[in-house]
C-alpha cells in the first residue's frame, strides 16, 4: 500500500513537472513566433515611418521602432531584449520580453518544492503508520491463529501503543481467562471421571450380589419361604444402595457446571438496551425481520450489565433462529420495584406446556426441527438473572413467544 502511494504521488510529480516544463518551453520559443509575424506585418506597410501594428495580439511583442535620423544614436540602447530586423533595406527594432518564461521557472521551482514536501510528508506519514499501527499488528496477527489451536501460555509482550493497547490488554485477558477455563474444565472432567469411577466400583458390589440371589434363585436352591424371604430382602437392599448411586450419578449431573461471575452493581436500561438495538437494528434489517424496541423511561437497576446484555443476546438470538422472520420487539412494563424487558417474536410453534421447560438445562424444544443447538442458552440466561437477583419467564399467545426477563430497581 505504501509503494502504491509512493509511486502515485511520484507519478503525479512527473507529470506535474512535465506539464509546467512544456508550457514554459512553449512560452519561451512563443517570442520567436510572434518575431516572424511581425516581420511579415512590417514587409507589408507601406510608409516605413508609420509603424501600425496592434500589439494587443502579442503576449511576448512590448514594441516596434524604425531606425530614423532622430534614433540613429540611441536606436540600439533598449532596457528590454530586441532583435534587430532588416526589412526591405531598413531597419527596425523589435522589442520582446521573456519575463513570463522567468515566472514560470519560479513557478516549476515552486511545484517542485510543494512536491517535495508533500512527498516527505506522505513518507512520514508512512512511517508513523508502520511504527504506530503495522508494526504491532505484526507481532499479534498470529496471536489469534495460536489461540484458535489451543496454545494458551504464551503471554503477549507489552506494547506500548495508542491504538493498541486496550486490545492487546483485552487478547491477553482473553487468553488468561481461556487458560483457566481450560484448567478449570480438565481438572472438572478428572473429578467427574473419578467420581464415576468410584461409582462404577462401588456399584459393583450390590449388582454382583443381586446378580448371585438371582441365579440361586433361578437353579432353585432355596426352597424354604424364610429363606426365600430373606433372599428377597437381601436383593431388596442391595437394589436401594444401586438406586443410591444412581441417584448420586443424576444429582451430579444436574449441579451447576457453569463457571457464570456476576458482578453486583447497577446500570441504566438505556445502557444495555442502547448496543443491542444498534446490532440487532443493522442485523435484522439484512434479512428482512422488522425489529422494534418500545420506547420506555430510563431507570437503574439491580445487576451487572454485561451480563444483561448477555442474556438479551441470547433470547434475540433463540428468536431469531425459532421465529419466522416476520418481527421481533423490544417492550417493557414496570411491576411495583421491578422493570420488566419483554422479547417477542412471531412464528412460534412450541407447545404451551412446554414453556416451563425451556430454561432447563440441554432440553430443546419440540419445534427445534434440525437446527442445531445445545439446549444451554436460556439456562444460561435463568443462572445470570437469579444470580443478579431477578427472574426469569416464558409464554406463547396466539403464535408468539415471549420471553420476559425481570430485575429489581435501585432504590
Amino acid at each position: 500500500m505504501c509503494i502504491v502511494i509512493l509511486a502515485t504521488l511520484v507519478i503525479v510529480a512527473v507529470a506535474a513537472d512535465f506539464v509546467v516544463r512544456t508550457k514554459n518551453d512553449r512560452l519561451v520559443n512563443l517570442y520567436k513566433i510572434e518575431i516572424n509575424r511581425v516581420e511579415h506585418e512590417l514587409r507589408g506597410a507601406t510608409d516605413t515611418s508609420v509603424i501600425d501594428i496592434d500589439l494587443t495580439q502579442y503576449e511576448t511583442i512590448l514594441g516596434v521602432v524604425a531606425l530614423t535620423d532622430d534614433n540613429a544614436d540611441s536606436f540600439y540602447d533598449a532596457d528590454n531584449s530586441y532583435k534587430i530586423a532588416d526589412i526591405d533595406g531598413h531597419l527596425y527594432r523589435i522589442e520582446y520580453n521573456i519575463d513570463l518564461s522567468r515566472e514560470k521557472r519560479s513557478m516549476l521551482r515552486v511545484t517542485h518544492i510543494v512536491i517535495a514536501v508533500m512527498l516527505a510528508a506522505a513518507v512520514l506519514v508512512m512511517v508513523y503508520i508502520y511504527s504506530a499501527l503495522i508494526k504491532h499488528f505484526n507481532k499479534i496477527s498470529e496471536y489469534p491463529t495460536e489461540l484458535a489451536k489451543g496454545n494458551l501460555t504464551i503471554p503477549l509482550s507489552e506494547e506500548k501503543s495508542r491504538y493498541f493497547g486496550r486490545f492487546l490488554w483485552g487478547l491477553d485477558m482473553l487468553r488468561e481467562k481461556l487458560e483457566d477455563e481450560k484448567s478449570k474444565n480438565l481438572e472438572l472432567q478428572k473429578e467427574r471421571n473419578v467420581f464415576l469411577l468410584s461409582l462404577s466400583h462401588d456399584m459393583k458390589t450390590p449388582i454382583s450380589a443381586i446378580k448371585l440371589y438371582a441365579a440361586a434363585i433361578k437353579k432353585n436352591l432355596y426352597k424354604e419361604p424364610e429363606k426365600l424371604k430373606e433372599v428377597g430382602i437381601k436383593i431388596d437392599e442391595n437394589a436401594t444402595e444401586a438406586e443410591g448411586y444412581v441417584a448420586k450419578i443424576i444429582s451430579a449431573s444436574g449441579d451447576d457446571f457453569l463457571d457464570l461471575n456476576v458482578r453486583k452493581g447497577e446500570f441504566y436500561v438505556s445502557d444495555a438496551i442502547a448496543p443491542i438495538k444498534e446490532y440487532y437494528t443493522d442485523k435484522l434489517k439484512t434479512i428482512g425481520t422488522e425489529f422494534t424496541v418500545s420506547t420506555y423511561t430510563d431507570v437503574l437497576l439491580k445487576g451487572d450489565k454485561e451480563r444483561f446484555i448477555e442474556v438479551l443476546q441470547n433470547v434475540l438470538e433463540n428468536a431469531i433462529k425459532y421465529g419466522d422472520g416476520d418481527y421481533i420487539k423490544v417492550s417493557f412494563a414496570n411491576e411495583e420495584d421491578a422493570r420488566l424487558i419483554t422479547v417477542s417474536n412471531s412464528g412460534c410453534t412450541l407447545k404451551e406446556d412446554e414453556t416451563e421447560h425451556i430454561f432447563d438445562s440441554f432440553y430443546r424444544g419440540t419445534n427445534v426441527g434440525s437446527r442445531p443447538g445445545s439446549g444451554l442458552g436460556l439456562y444460561i440466561c435463568k443462572k445470570l438473572i437469579h444470580k443478579m437477583g431477578g427472574e426469569i419467564f416464558a409464554e406463547t399467545e396466539a403464535g408468539e413467544m415471549k420471553v420476559t426477563a425481570v430485575l429489581h430497581k435501585s432504590v
